[in-house]
């Protein structure tokens, strides 16, 4: 059974999440403030861990930096603003998810499942041969992109989504593809964080005049092969 650390200043949130994680057969373990939790990681060594992002002591943001020093172990953030968790999760500091407050005790524990359930996946034999697609470059060996031979700048999760659409030009990807294929190491974060990547590539093409992703809406994105 996966071990579930519940981290909250609240102690109420934290029995509620404790008792539907351990009624749908998880263990669990609390802490009640930032660095209490990293002092519960080293000792319980949970699978997963829910982390408050307002705490005192240390507060999610920076436990989720110095877990990040040593340990991959999931985390999904709870918080009362989503755009901050948005913001800090784009970012990547580490995040997997976040669970907006208030909410569904059967949604965390579904989230927590979900996140789990990809860790548990194969990952993918990665490549490091230089994909051309048009006026596209992408160069994995280096991280390097180029459009008609200009260089775009692109962060390690950016290159990861457009090489994933780029090798199978037209294709449409669903987000939850998408995500499997741009974190090899099965971390996973929201939809949210996923479609602000995307924005933020576009954004940098267009700074040259392209217009690499498509949108297919209601499915996902696609690689528009003439750019």
């Amino acid at each position: 059974m996966a071990k579930i650390l519940v981290v909250d200043d609240d102690p109420h949130i934290r029995s509620v999440l404790c008792f539907a994680l351990a009624r749908d057969g998880f263990v669990t373990a609390e802490a009640a403030d930032g660095a209490a939790a990293l002092a519960a990681v080293a000792r319980e060594a949970p699978d997963l861990i829910l982390l408050d992002v307002l705490m005192p002591e240390l507060d999610g943001t920076e436990v989720c930096r110095r877990l990040r020093r040593t340990s991959d172990v999931p985390v999904i953030f709870l918080s009362s603003r989503d755009e901050e968790v948005d913001r800090i999760l784009g970012l990547e500091l580490g995040g997997d998810d976040y669970v907006t407050k208030p909410f569904s005790p059967r949604e965390v524990v579904a989230r927590v499942r979900a996140v789990l359930r990809r860790r548990q996946a194969p990952p993918e034999a990665p490549t490091t041969a230089t994909l051309r697609q048009g006026a596209l470059e992408l160069r994995p060996d280096r991280l390097e992109a180029l459009w008609q031979g200009r260089p775009v700048v692109l962060t390690v999760t950016e290159f990861a989504l457009l090489h994933a659409m780029a090798a199978s030009p037209g294709r449409v990807f669903t987000r939850d593809r998408l995500m499997d294929l741009a974190y090899p190491d099965r971390r996973v974060v929201s939809d949210r964080t996923l479609d602000s990547h995307i924005r933020h590539i576009r954004a940098k093409f267009a700074a040259l005049g392209a217009e690499p992703i498509g949108t297919v809406h209601g499915m996902g994105y696609r690689f528009l092969a003439g750019g």
